[in-house]
């Protein structure tokens, strides 16, 4: 096993790492920006190193203060958690290069599904279902219209270097898609310094569904349930669940397989995603992109399988077995995970603020993974998302009925907070019946 850890990251990812890493008696090493001082992730660590300034750029995304301090430090290896340098195959080989080991997957394997449409035509040569679309991308939007003449209408036009529900737009008319077309290429260009789109269909009905997947270090691949991610605001996740309430046992079968086919396409090593669309109507469902590295919302996975996937990470990296049979893997109960943010409950705008009171809920079943505490300030520099809250039940009944009580107990003052909003999404007829979809907070929305 490792014996030191630079934890490339910030807030709560940073915090639950830097856990496990303790738990194994490894060494850790966190770095921070200037807005970061005094959060728990920087004085939980055995070291901590100042990167500079409050801009990504200058501290989380510095390459080189980052290797300067793995390297003062005596660091071993580097988890890069998500976000920020998790996905960038060029700082993977770079650390690499430099004598230190990657926590992720090799730089072949990020950089094959670093761009969609790659990815795609990747996975359609593997037998893995992927929904009608471009295979290679519309240069203008000429080849754009005929495209999508070809699909049908709608469809997504999105950005074929973005993640993370960046870059994406909806079409539903030759009109829409000229302007649409333009404005998603520009993001594109802009915040992934590519401008290639891809043309797909679009699904009104669909659900989102995800696949962890482990490749191990005899080769193999295996696939650690799948979760649920259909409540979302702008393309983005807010609420994530396990067992998904929609797949029947064999569909399940088959989306699982076909995940462990898509990191068998890429000698996949290390933890990663296989997000897929699923369309209830057709009962069938189609890749829509692979994460190359730890998800937020891993905790639901680790809740129902009983493993650590930091862990079983850094065992993967140290080459190392896991600490579970890969052949006898047992699903016990349901777990829920909802991310507050910093945001109004209403428009899920950002509302940074310093926190004047933080209370965590606790009990049976429950599990917080905050990254602030009392106190603190979040700051609109980063992301808006505080603390994941994640229960676990017998069954999905148990699980809403233990996070009704959690996200009423669960005390933020300062910042806005996005917990109301839970309070209403677990009244919601429609949530709790299991039966929703991705339009689910605009249906919420419209119906006010």
């Amino acid at each position: 096993m490792l014996n030191s850890l630079l934890v490339a990251n910030r807030g709560e990812i940073a915090r639950r790492i830097i856990r496990t890493a303790r738990r194994l008696g490894i060494r850790t090493v966190a770095v921070y920006s200037e807005a970061d001082a005094g959060l728990p992730f920087v004085l939980e660590a055995d070291e901590a190193v100042l990167l500079g300034p409050a801009n990504p750029a200058q501290s989380y995304r510095n390459t080189e203060a980052i290797l300067t301090a793995a390297k003062t430090t005596g660091a071993e290896a580097i988890h890069p958690g998500y976000g920020f340098l998790s996905e960038n195959a060029a700082f993977a080989a770079t650390v690499a290069d430099n004598g230190l080991i990657w926590v992720g997957p090799g730089p072949d394997a990020i950089d094959a599904m670093g761009d969609k449409i790659n990815a795609r035509n990747l996975m359609a040569a593997a037998g893995v279902p992927v929904a009608p679309g471009t295979t290679d991308p519309a240069r203008t939007v000429g080849e754009a219209l005929e495209a999508a003449g070809e699909i049908g209408y709608p469809v997504m036009v999105k950005a074929a270097a973005g993640g993370g529900g960046m870059g994406m737009a909806v079409a539903n008319d030759a009109d829409a898609l000229r302007t649409e077309y333009d404005r998603v290429r520009g993001f594109a260009e802009r915040m992934f310094g590519d401008g290639s789109v891809l043309i797909e269909r679009y699904f009104p009905r669909v659900r989102h569904i995800e696949v962890q997947i482990l490749g191990l270090c005899d080769g193999r691949v295996v696939a650690l349930g799948e979760r649920e991610c259909s409540v979302q605001r702008r393309n983005q996740k807010l609420v994530e669940e396990t067992p998904s309430p929609a797949l029947s046992p064999g569909k399940r079968a088959e989306l699982l397989a076909a995940a462990v086919r898509a990191g068998e396409a890429v000698d996949y090593r290390n933890a990663g995603t296989v997000e897929c669309l699923f369309d209830p109507a057709g009962d069938e469902f189609f890749f829509l992109e692979m994460n190359t590295r730890l998800q937020v919302e891993h905790p639901v996975t680790e809740a129902v399988f009983g493993i650590d996937l930091v862990e079983e990470q850094l065992r993967i990296a140290s080459g190392l077995a896991p600490t579970f049979d890969p052949d006898a893997l047992t699903v016990t109960g349901h777990a829920i995970e909802v991310r507050v943010n910093a945001e109004d409950p209403k428009r899920f705008l950002p509302g940074p603020g310093a926190i004047t009171a933080w209370v965590e809920p606790s009990g049976d079943g429950v599990r917080v993974d905050a990254g602030y505490s009392a106190g603190n300030v979040v700051t609109p520099s980063y992301d808006s998302l505080m603390a994941k809250l994640v229960v676990h039940g017998a069954d999905r009944a148990d699980a809403l009925e233990r996070l009704r009580a959690a996200v009423a107990g669960f005390e933020v003052a300062g910042p806005k907070v996005n917990l109301p909003f839970f309070a209403e999404l677990l009244g919601n007829p429609e949530f709790i019946s299991g039966d929703y979809d991705t339009g689910i907070v605009g249906r919420m929305r419209a119906s006010k």
